[in-house]
């Protein structure tokens, strides 16, 4: 698998960016197939982890949807449940192709089957301090978008039990009313669940995960 569980928090964003952006000590709010969201104050925006690619250098993990002015809660919300979409569009298939513009990047979400963009993802997010765009860009329009995007392929093999967790992981953060430790915990919880039953798809076996709470 391309980007183990927990990527991001041992490939976090290089010290330049952070010292540039004033983004010391930010906490990672989700981390899934080297998607995730960060936050420091008012700040919240995208991690993302390049595709691998052999014949070039590591560019390193990269900032996306920069927001500067977080207003409340639901935008925040809205961001870690972005990530995680993107995180298992990944794992489904998608590609994530990064643009550099400046200290951030751009995300086209390309779908591998057609070679077509499904979606892309701004460097800045609208209303912030340095952000341009309207609110089609907003975390919650584009999180709205990539729920409606079909499969780009046939589904991961869930045989995988780390790949099976990252699944079950970006499925639990789809949830608002949970945090990213408590989704952790769920996806655990719901792992397990489908050792002993191997019948449970992964939304069957985080429901029953929630029913054993």
């Amino acid at each position: 698998m391309a980007h183990a569980l927990g990527y991001l928090a041992e490939h976090p964003l290089p010290s330049g960016i952070v010292g540039a952006l004033g983004l010391g000590g930010y906490q990672l709010l989700a981390d899934v197939a080297g998607v995730g969201a960060g936050r420091l104050g008012p700040q919240v925006f995208l991690l993302v982890a390049a595709d691998p690619d052999p014949t070039l250098p590591d560019p390193g993990t990269q900032i996306s949807l920069h927001h500067t002015r977080l207003k409340d809660d639901s935008e925040l919300t809205a961001f870690t449940q972005l990530a995680a979409q993107l995180g298992y569009l990944r794992l489904s298939g998608y590609r994530l192709a990064l643009e550099r513009v400046g200290l951030r990047s751009k995300v086209a979400v390309v779908n591998p089957a057609t070679g077509g963009i499904a979606a892309t993802i701004p460097d800045k997010h609208p209303g912030g301090l340095f952000s341009f765009g309207g609110a089609n860009n907003s975390a919650g329009r584009l999180l709205a978008t990539l729920r409606t995007l079909p499969p780009a392929g046939p589904p991961p093999d869930l045989r995988n039990p780390e790949l099976l967790r990252q699944v079950l992981l970006a499925l639990a953060l789809r949830d608002e009313t949970i945090g990213g430790a408590e989704a952790a915990e769920l996806a655990d919880r719901a792992l397990e669940l489908t050792r002993g039953d191997a019948a449970l798809d992964p939304p069957a076996a985080l429901e029953a995960a929630r029913s054993s709470r």
